[in-house]
């Protein structure tokens, strides 16, 4: 499995791929406790074989293998309605570290010692080690299921900021084809992402070397909405979307003995208008999610 990149906004059992900026309110604990996300189909479909030798990609660690990687995550969004100025509502990076465990049909994750600049939030986390989150997977590596179990005493802001990243980082996440495959090939990744804004993601990745397992891959991301209207949270309404742009590049490095990525980076960003049709007032978003693994 590779696990990719990335933040959105998310709720007690589903998400809305396309933020909006809400203040969280309180910081203490909610008492959660694990809340299960079915994640919609990943599609693979083979471009290019690449050279030989070729062969079926595919995880290869055993049952308890264990992996520490350290995901970092930096998610920008500035917004401006009509001609009034442009507000920040960007959320605080984070560093999480984490000790992944392989199962039979998937992966644990237990969460460590979760840093930020933001100095409340730094301290809301000081109770959220050990949380985890668990990743079924199929065949061909894609992740069919995201489970989530805060820690107990986790506050509510801590919580939100760590399923952020963690179900951003799903549809992140790139499947193997199934077929042989060598150095050069390219295939495409189809997964459509429900929310306010129904979308449909292509990821395009290119296995640009191979070093035994380690396999080092390019991937570009693209998002096209499915429909022209953006759902707004809370049943406050729908705003007919008048452009959107989400799209960005980047690598990472898997080893296929070892459930997550060992290094790399990708980014992702673009800009959204929406406009309102009973006032015609116009709201403009722009976004950038940079998101890196490292051991």
């Amino acid at each position: 499995m590779a696990l990719v990149l990335g933040f959105a906004t998310f709720g007690a059992g589903c998400a809305d791929p396309s933020p909006s900026p809400v203040e969280t309110e309180g910081t203490e604990p909610l008492g959660m406790k694990e809340v299960t996300v079915p994640i919609t189909a990943a599609v693979t479909t083979l471009v290019s074989p690449g050279a030989e030798p070729r062969e079926l990609l595919r995880p290869r660690y055993l049952p308890g293998t264990t992996q520490e990687v350290t995901l970092r995550t930096d998610y920008r969004i500035q917004q401006q309605v009509n001609e009034q100025p442009s507000r920040d509502f960007s959320p605080a990076a984070l560093t999480i570290p984490m000790t992944a465990r392989a199962g039979t049909d998937g992966v644990d994750v237990t969460v460590g010692t979760v840093t930020t600049p933001d100095p409340v939030l730094n301290k809301a986390f000081t109770t959220a080690d050990g949380s985890y989150a668990g990743l079924e997977m199929s065949d061909l590596g894609a992740i069919t299921e995201l489970r989530l179990a805060p820690s107990p005493d986790t506050p509510n802001s801590a919580r939100a900021a760590l399923e952020q990243a963690f179900y951003q980082a799903v549809y992140r996440s790139i499947a193997f084809p199934d077929e042989l495959v060598g150095v050069g090939a390219v295939w495409t990744v189809h997964q459509q992402i429900n929310g306010g804004v129904a979308l449909d993601q292509v990821t395009t990745a290119t296995l640009t070397s191979r070093d035994g397992d380690r396999l080092t891959i390019d991937l570009q991301v693209s998002q096209i909405p499915t429909d022209d209207v953006w759902a707004l949270p809370n049943d406050a309404g729908s705003l007919d979307i008048d452009g959107y742009v989400m799209e960005g590049t980047g690598t990472i490095i898997v080893d296929l003995g070892l459930p997550l990525p060992v290094s790399g980076a990708i980014e992702v960003g673009g800009q959204q208008t929406y406009r309102d049709s009973r006032s015609a007032s116009i709201l403009v978003q722009t976004q950038s999610t940079r998101i890196s693994w490292a051991e």
